[in-house]
């Protein structure tokens, strides 16, 4: 197999699909970024001016942001 045929498929090692929270605000730091956000606390008031929202159904805080954003990408 050559270099070029090797590739990482982002879902080949999900157990399950993503929930509606985690579609909603991997498209709000999409949208963020397509728009040169990169910065926490810029990126944090566009996720929320996206309509996005914490688990909690909260405004998400830089806090909020990190530690759930940490969770969704630890391991299952």
């Amino acid at each position: 197999m050559t270099s070029d045929q090797l590739y990482l498929n982002p879902v080949q090692s999900r157990k399950r699909g993503p929930t509606a929270l985690e579609n909603r605000l991997g498209d709000a730091i999409e949208s963020a970024f397509a728009r040169g956000i990169h910065e926490l606390g810029p990126l944090v008031a566009a996720v929320n001016d996206f309509g996005s929202t914490d688990p909690d159904g909260q405004p998400w805080t830089p806090e909020t942001f990190t530690t759930t954003v940490h969770r969704l990408g630890a391991p299952e």
